[in-house]
């Protein structure tokens, strides 16, 4: 079902023709290891923050985050998962604690949550709508427990069995099999179900934000189509480049002038996926930085810590050829609309 892969692969050859100039350019100033803070992040935030359990502590990186001069985090997942909002809240609030004792100034933490809670449960637009009554920001549509993930690179059967280890891991699942333990977000004739459609409504309503997670191209295209339709502004096309949502440059092109942000990841060029950064500047420059953001869905134990990868997309990105302005663009105010710090966000009402 899932379509084929985009291949962005580049040989190591063609590649280092590009990031050798880049590498030997990029010159943002001496770098001290052994400062308590990371410099180039300054009011950046990152719009996809993850602090689950087992990955980095949540109060820990908002510390960095605030002594390296950022201006917010938004957890896309923490520790407890059920009420994000409130174990937020207790980090904030910890958070200020600790930096008026230091005299710094904290970043603005906000709470994200998952409309399937991570796990199978059906998805619920009542259930979407009482985290957002608590104070959540935006929601991420179905990442690894959706069908087209299971079927791209498997899954964590604990899932959907409970007798299942919690280490074990699935081959690729068939289709028909990922349609049974995942999610999928269209009905027999090809719609949107009527709850998924309902949440991107209620979120439009509330100027607050939709992450599109892991979809199949008809899936996708189901989304970017409703957002058009209701005006929805806070449409956010997570990691493009990865498996689970393979655009293309020319895709991507359409999504934004369908009024959705294409939000680039640090994940994307880490090891672990291995997109060129020289591709991802290409799309940034194709699609104008006016409709792009910034983050950099770092929390996994493999992964920096958040405010490192924040530090070193964004330092990639303007090694390859993005301005000061565009950085800042990306890494601060399109984020900041995406939180909801802005009411309109003047690059792109421009348009």
């Amino acid at each position: 079902m899932a379509s084929r892969p985009v291949n962005y692969a580049t040989p190591t050859a063609t590649r280092a023709i590009s990031s050798y100039p880049a590498r030997r350019g990029h010159k943002p100033g001496v770098i001290d290891p052994s400062d308590q803070r990371i410099v180039g992040v300054e009011g950046a935030i990152d719009i996809h923050c993850h602090a689950h359990d087992g990955q980095q502590d949540p109060l820990g990186v908002a510390k960095l985050a605030s002594l390296s001069g950022m201006r917010g985090l938004l957890y896309k997942t923490i520790v407890g998962r059920k009420n994000p909002a409130r174990t937020v809240a207790k980090v904030q609030a910890d958070l200020d604690r600790w930096c008026a004792e230091r005299g710094a100034t904290p970043i603005t933490c906000w709470a994200g949550i998952s409309v399937t809670e991570g796990q199978t449960v059906p998805i619920s637009a009542a259930y979407c709508r009482g985290q957002l009554d608590d104070g959540v920001v935006a929601l991420w549509m179905p990442n690894v427990n959706a069908a087209n993930t299971l079927n791209i690179v498997g899954g964590q059967p604990i899932r959907w069995d409970p007798t299942a280890k919690p280490s074990d891991h699935t081959d690729p699942l068939p289709w028909e099999e990922a349609l049974k333990y995942g999610h999928y977000l269209l009905d027999d004739k090809g719609k949107l179900k009527k709850d998924v459609e309902e949440i991107f409504r209620i979120s439009a309503d509330r100027g607050t934000a939709v992450f599109f997670g892991h979809p199949t191209k008809p899936e996708f295209w189901a989304m970017a189509e409703l957002c058009a339709k209701i005006g929805m502004k806070r449409g956010v096309v997570d990691h493009p480049f990865s498996p689970f949502v393979n655009l293309s440059i020319e895709e991507m092109v359409q999504a934004a002038a369908a009024g959705l942000w294409l939000n680039f990841t640090y994940d994307e060029i880490s090891p672990l996926l291995g997109i060129d950064p020289a591709r991802m500047y290409e799309a940034i420059r194709t699609i104008g930085p006016q409709h792009c953001t910034l983050s950099s869905d770092c929390g996994e134990p493999l992964f920096p810590n958040s405010v490192e990868g924040m530090r070193m997309l964004l330092g990639y990105m303007k090694a390859f050829g993005c301005s000061a302005e565009e950085i800042r663009l990306m890494a601060c105010d399109n984020p900041a609309f995406i939180v909801g710090l802005k009411q309109e966000q003047k690059a792109q009402a421009a348009e």
